[in-house]
């Protein structure tokens, strides 16, 4: 593991472009970029570092992959209370609000379900049986959550990954601007993007909202000076099926895919993790997406 870390550092990669640097890596199984608006060298390093780090960590404390995190405590601890820090106490309190907001539709619980589906572009659909059973085992009324202890019923799971990557963006783009000051950078990770400072002279980012119907290709660019970035839709991660597409992203009343939803919804905000919970959120909505959003008096995308 050291290792493969070890290896996973090295890989940071900067290159020159135009009047700023580029500074690339993966993390969080996605690829990431900080464009700085620098021409030292050194600094653009030092920045995408810190960017990098920041990733790694995160991805390291919250992936529900890895065994030797407090995800992984709490998955495994079998209907025990388990002590958390503070962190993932703040992480914990904002998936219960999300979860009340979208009146049970968000749910951290509900990560068993990708026991039953698999949306990685084929034709499988799970039986009604398999996702009633897999349900008994979702419900954040089923947990118990006062700081510091957080406990579920045994066989439960928690997945943080509805919320881990615009929360890595903003976390890191505050590390960099509590080094840096007011330098102009653009954290993007996996299309999750944040801004703290405009560009010199009030300029402004650009920044390419992905078609949904060609993944790849931008349907068009957002001028960004300030604020965050998030697109949630199914454009990669889907289940087709006669004609039919199955989004990834799931009811956690119900277990399967929302109906009617839009195929991609873009949301610009004050954070990058506000931008991310109201495009979850409005993708949730079903065909009630637009008047939610406009409810919350954003800019918004949808395709």
């Amino acid at each position: 593991m050291l290792q493969a870390q070890a290896s996973a550092v090295s890989a940071i990669e900067i290159v020159r472009s135009d009047d700023h640097f580029v500074g690339r890596f993966v993390a969080m199984a996605c690829p990431c970029e900080v464009l700085i608006e620098t021409l030292d060298e050194a600094q653009a390093r030092r920045i995408a570092d810190i960017a990098a780090q920041c990733a790694w960590r995160i991805e390291r404390k919250f992936s529900r992959y890895r065994t030797d995190n407090i995800v992984h405590r709490i998955n495994t601890a079998n209907g025990a209370p388990v002590a958390v820090d503070d962190e993932t106490a703040k992480l914990l309190d904002f998936a219960e609000t999300l979860t009340r907001l979208s009146a049970g539709r968000f749910d951290i619980t509900s990560g068993v379900l990708r026991r039953a589906w698999t949306f990685d572009g084929g034709d499988h659909i799970p039986s009604q049986s398999t996702i009633d059973a897999l349900l008994r085992q979702v419900g954040w009324d089923q947990v118990r959550w006062s700081r510091p202890r957080f406990q579920m019923q045994p066989q439960m799971q928690i997945d943080l990954g509805g919320i881990g990557k615009e929360y890595a963006v903003d976390a890191a783009t505050g590390l960099i601007e509590s080094e840096f000051g007011d330098i102009s950078c653009l954290v993007n990770f996996g299309g999750d993007v944040a801004v703290r400072h405009p560009r010199k002279d009030r300029a402004a980012w650009r920044v390419g909202i992905e078609a949904a119907a060609a993944p790849g290709s931008a349907l068009g660019l957002v001028a960004l000076r300030q604020g965050g970035l998030a697109t949630s839709g199914d454009s990669r991660r889907f289940v087709l099926v006669n004609g039919r597409r199955y989004s990834h992203i799931l009811d956690a009343r119900t277990g399967w895919p929302v109906p009617d939803a839009p195929r991609s919804v873009t949301v610009a905000a004050g954070t990058c993790t506000q931008a991310g919970s109201l495009s979850t959120l409005a993708m949730l909505q079903g065909a009630n997406a637009r008047p939610f959003l406009e409810s919350q008096r954003v800019q918004f995308w949808l395709q």
